[in-house]
């Protein structure tokens, strides 16, 4: 069956998780390539500066705010959205937090937030956007994961484990999405350079800035497939070593890790 590319004349595309980070650098990267784009977060201000910085650039930018984690408001700001700026043609459904998982210290309360932001936050938002297009027969969802939720790595166990949910779940909902006539896609992003990751006191290999990321995301969009994952080194590393039995697996990646520490060092 063949799925649709969506250009910005099919509607317009929503963004959430836009007030920094990878989701604000993809709205910045979609207007300019001609995209009306709404984007949503809890924190309006933030919202609105982007649509200001976006002023100039061949598309738009707007802002509809909202909370991911509550799915009521997930579907008032889609039919806002819809009934002022025309069908959501493209979601990226991007929100996350990235809590780290300090040695002997697993945090209940961190994988409860990662769960309900990360996974059920995608999931409230694809569940608004998927019940608009349904009876359109068309668009185009891609969610955000990240190649942590490949397999498990050190100091990211509620991280991971979100992003491992959220993968399954596209899996699983591309079987009826390209029954419905549409696209899904999974991005699977390495180190990206942003608020969320400036945090973070590990050795990141292969950093990236966020807007290399939103280019690869939005070229992603344009060439389809079910998933956009970089940088391919890191993304065809973790997928290799997870092939191994787990004894093997598990001195691999600690092999690798306290490697990416050294070289920081």
């Amino acid at each position: 069956m063949s799925l649709p590319r969506m250009q910005p004349q099919d509607g317009v595309a929503w963004v959430t998780g836009a007030s920094s980070g990878i989701g604000e650098a993809v709205a910045l990267e979609l207007a300019a390539r001609g995209w009306t784009v709404a984007i949503t977060a809890r924190r309006l201000e933030q919202l609105e500066d982007l649509a200001r910085r976006a002023t100039g650039l061949p598309g738009r930018i707007v802002a509809h705010a909202g909370d991911v984690t509550d799915a009521a408001a997930m579907r008032v700001v889609v039919d806002a959205i819809e009934s002022v700026h025309g069908p959501i043609a493209l979601a990226f459904l991007n929100a996350g937090v990235a809590p780290v998982t300090l040695p002997g210290a697993f945090d209940i309360a961190a994988l409860e937030t990662a769960l309900a932001v990360n996974t059920l936050g995608a999931a409230k938002g694809l569940a608004a956007v998927l019940e608009r297009m349904k009876p359109r027969g068309r668009g185009h969802i891609a969610v955000n994961a990240s190649i942590a939720g490949i397999g498990g790595l050190p100091r990211a166990a509620a991280y991971g484990a979100s992003k491992a949910a959220t993968i399954y779940m596209c899996e699983a909902l591309k079987f009826d999405c390209d029954r419905l006539g549409i696209r899904l896609q999974v991005v699977n992003p390495g180190f990206v350079d942003t608020p969320l990751t400036r945090r973070h006191d590990f050795s990141m290999p292969l950093l990236m800035t966020e807007a290399v990321a939103a280019r690869r995301i939005v070229d992603g969009f344009a060439r389809g497939g079910f998933e956009i994952s970089f940088p391919r080194r890191l993304s065809w590393a973790v997928k290799l070593i997870n092939l191994l039995p787990y004894p093997v697996y598990f001195r691999a990646i600690g092999w690798f890790t306290g490697r990416a520490k050294r070289e920081q060092a």
